[in-house]
């Protein structure tokens, strides 16, 4: 049996057996695991013709990118339809942040600007700011709701809502930024970040990994951050009604 074959097979199986798991607790997620396994695949194999495609004809690179920053923010958005202009608030936090810093990135020689370089660096930075702008999101929606009464009574005391907010804001980057923190904390000691594993799958010396590996973990931690302040302040615009009021999400305004 070929290698390819023996890797679809384990992948398969490993996805059948945690949608198994998932129905054996009652978990609800047995759908979404499977889903979400077969999304996957068909999505990689699209994606991988795509590129082949792209690396033949440069000038697609532009319109690759795109499309991801868009699949980004229409996730991201969903995450956070509650409020108004959700996904615009999405596209911005995303794509700013990580097209910014990808061209930088190019600009500066750190890679080469070829679509072979370009588009995998700056998917990796899409990625990760959809990481960022979600999670930022949903805690600041969360305690928009958690923190109401609080929020309400700094504002009948005088304050104008975004110091009002500003509180719910740093709460919500903090509580969205620890574990991307901690998670290039334990690169190379607890976890292999992916760029660094392909790199070495690929033939590239360790040195050379590590080096590349290090360069877009570091982008990552300030792209994520720059994805969580924007994702910040637009949605404090957002939540602000004339008059100095906050829009809770799921109530009508009053």
């Amino acid at each position: 049996m070929s290698r390819s074959l023996l890797q679809l097979l384990a992948g398969g199986s490993f996805a059948l057996l945690a949608a198994w798991l998932a129905h054996r607790q009652r978990l609800g997620l047995s759908r979404s695991l499977l889903v979400a396994a077969l999304r996957a695949a068909v999505q990689l194999a699209v994606v991988g013709l795509l590129i082949a495609l792209v690396f033949s004809v440069p000038l697609l690179a532009v319109a690759f990118v795109a499309v991801m920053v868009l699949t980004a923010a229409l996730t991201s958005g969903a995450r956070l339809r509650t409020l108004p202009g959700a996904r615009r608030t999405a596209v911005a936090a995303i794509a700013v942040p990580a097209l910014g810093i990808t061209g930088v990135l190019l600009a500066i020689g750190a890679f080469a600007t070829t679509p072979r370089a370009a588009i995998p660096t700056a998917g990796i930075l899409i990625g990760g700011a959809m990481l960022a702008t979600t999670l930022t999101g949903r805690r600041v929606i969360e305690g928009l709701g958690e923190r109401e009464e609080e929020i309400e009574t700094r504002l009948a005391l005088g304050d104008r809502v975004r110091d009002a907010l500003a509180p719910l804001m740093r709460q919500a980057i903090t509580g969205a930024l620890v574990p991307l923190i901690d998670q290039t904390r334990s690169a190379g000691l607890v976890t292999l970040p992916g760029t660094f594993v392909g790199l070495m799958l690929g033939g590239a010396s360790p040195a050379t990994a590590a080096r590349i590996q290090l360069t877009v973990l570091l982008a990552l931690l300030l792209v994520q951050l720059l994805s969580a302040l924007l994702t910040a302040e637009l949605l404090t615009r957002a939540a602000t009604l004339p008059g100095e009021r906050v829009r809770v999400p799921g109530h009508a305004p009053g």
